[in-house]
């Protein structure tokens, strides 16, 4: 039995009680992915730990601690600033179209005083703590098949919008996929998903013709045939592929790869880091790396399961979902099996805002874990 089966419910609320509650298996997977990549950064510097390891160790580090502050804070408060956070992050959304930075061709940040913070990242969170509250409060038979499974579209839709607009195709998939996924789990009807797989199969030519900028439309050919064009549209992709195919079943060893260590391979730091892996420690590598995130995944799921709340089970699946979703399409574009959109591997590649964005929703999973006996009530007694 656990220690929370054992104690009294007041007790559970004691901190020494509840940081005991917490996973650590699972902290023990996310630090080794985590240090798998700074390794792979100072492999990639090269053999330095600056400009990306030593950065990259500290941010996780700040995260790490984050995620266990957020992990005490009891479920019922994560309940009740469901839709603040939501509010929040789509305001945020609106004031990038106002007054965003533009960098690299797209306006996706929001400078307030001296931070520059991406609101899209906000969102991914949001749309998770909003949908499981929402859905935490509605019966059954309305999460099948009713008119109030229009509010859940309208709150994936408007900021799937506004961050398609940015643009920022990648993570507006995301923030679909991810909605889509809990509204599946919540128990949407058979007949809806049928239903939204033929809308889509048919809206897909169309939106791509009419909806796609033209750089978009020129990733998918890219995608379709980057032979055609291998020292521009098609360079990235190829690079990556060979990377992929020269390690081999071990790889050359560490700081052997020629694809990364020349600079051959963009972004090797960042949105291409599992083709250095690849390179450097072959099929191997690259299997043990995976085996690492599905054990993440089918943890944090487990976790899911063991909540006596709707909203923590929602909440859990609603992150490892999005988790789930970035290890598929960076794994995915990495090997060509999907077209360049700009989404990183968790806790790998470099870059702090998305590792933040994950750690604080790892916190809402083991938060979901070490109140998984909590009783949330909807309304405005969720907090009493």
């Amino acid at each position: 039995m656990t220690v929370s089966a054992l104690t009294r419910p007041g007790e559970r609320d004691r901190p020494i009680v509840k940081f005991s509650e917490i996973d650590w298996a699972f902290c023990l997977f996310l630090c080794l992915i985590a240090g798998i990549g700074a390794m792979m950064m100072y492999s990639a510097a090269p053999q330095s730990w600056l400009p990306w390891a030593a950065p990259h160790l500290i941010r996780f580090g700040v995260f790490f601690v984050i995620m266990i502050v957020l992990a005490m804070v009891d479920l019922r408060v994560w309940f009740s600033v469901a839709y603040i956070v939501y509010g929040v992050a789509l305001v945020l959304l609106v004031g990038v179209e106002a007054f965003g930075y533009v960098a690299k061709g797209a306006q996706r940040w929001l400078d307030i005083g001296p931070i520059r913070i991406q609101p899209s990242e906000i969102m991914k969170i949001g749309v998770v703590l909003a949908l499981a509250r929402f859905y935490h409060g509605l019966s059954g038979d309305h999460a099948r098949f009713s008119w109030w499974l229009l509010v859940p579209a309208a709150m994936i839709g408007a900021p799937a919008l506004l961050v398609a607009v940015q643009p920022d195709l990648g993570t507006a998939i995301l923030i679909v996929a991810t909605g889509v996924a809990m509204m599946v789990l919540a128990g949407l009807s058979l007949r809806l998903i049928v239903a939204g797989i033929v809308a889509l199969m048919v809206a897909a030519p169309l939106a791509f013709e009419f909806l796609l900028h033209d750089y978009q439309r020129n990733r998918v050919f890219t995608f379709l045939h980057p032979e055609k064009d291998p020292s521009g549209e098609g360079y990235h992709i190829l690079q990556s592929k060979i990377a992929l195919g020269s390690g081999g079943l071990l790889g050359k060893g560490f700081g052997l790869g020629s694809q990364s260590q020349l600079n051959f391979l963009p972004e090797k730091h960042t949105d291409f880091m599992f083709a250095t892996l690849a390179e450097e420690f072959g099929f191997v590598g690259c299997f043990s790396v995976l085996f690492l995130y599905g054990a993440i995944i089918f943890m944090a799921l487990r976790i899911a399961s063991t909540s006596h709340s709707h909203f923590g089970r929602l909440g859990a699946s609603g992150v490892t979902a999005t988790f789930a979703l970035y290890v598929l399409i960076n794994g995915a574009m990495v090997m060509g099996l999907a077209p360049v959109v700009g989404v990183p591997m968790p806790l790998l590649s470099y870059g702090g805002t998305v590792m933040l964005t994950v750690m604080i929703g790892f916190g809402l999973v083991q938060s979901v874990r070490v109140h998984r006996y909590s009783e949330v009530t909807a309304g405005r007694g969720a907090l009493l």
